[in-house]
């Protein structure tokens, strides 16, 4: 890794801003919050940019850390207003029929409400496997923790979270 050049952000972004956003949107409620702080983490990497050395850190290492940050930073600001925090969207931003809509919003907050149970080591590493789509061993290097931890906690908050979404049904 020593010898890898660092490559151009614009194909960085190309390339990672999908699951950067999917994995934002399982931490953050609502599409237009989830939004902004994928704008924040990626304008944050942009200026951080000339200052990225591909020797210390894979590059998705990197924007995963920043996109973290940006999470944080977003609940912090969220709690310093004292506003309650949006209700979860439709990730995609597609229209469909309003009985569907319905649905899946009352889907998508069963779920928020569920994962607010777990805890944040949980939820964290629920948002990098669903929605960063990262491997155990990926989510366990990203962690500084074994590739065996990362798939039991997987493994136990699915669990855990499933039993909570079915005691609410």
């Amino acid at each position: 890794m020593k010898d890898e050049q660092k490559p151009d952000f614009a194909e960085v972004y190309d390339r990672h801003f999908t699951r950067v956003y999917n994995y934002v949107r399982w931490r953050v409620s609502g599409t237009a919050a989830a939004e902004d702080a994928v704008s924040r983490a990626f304008e944050r990497a942009l200026d951080a940019w000339d200052s990225y050395d591909p020797a210390r850190a894979p590059v998705d290492a990197w924007l995963f850390a920043i996109a973290r940050n940006a999470v944080l930073d977003h609940f912090r600001a969220a709690a310093r207003a004292a506003l309650p925090l949006e209700a979860a969207g439709d990730p995609s931003g597609g229209d469909a029929p309003a009985g569907e809509a319905l649905e899946r919003d009352e889907s998508l907050r069963e779920l928020a409400a569920a994962l607010d149970k777990l805890g944040e080591r949980e939820r964290e590493v629920l948002a990098l496997r669903f929605g960063a789509g990262m491997s155990h061993g990926q989510i366990a290097e990203h962690l500084g923790i074994e590739a065996g931890n990362a798939a039991v906690i997987a493994h136990r908050a699915t669990a855990k979270l499933r039993e909570v979404m079915e005691k609410g049904r």
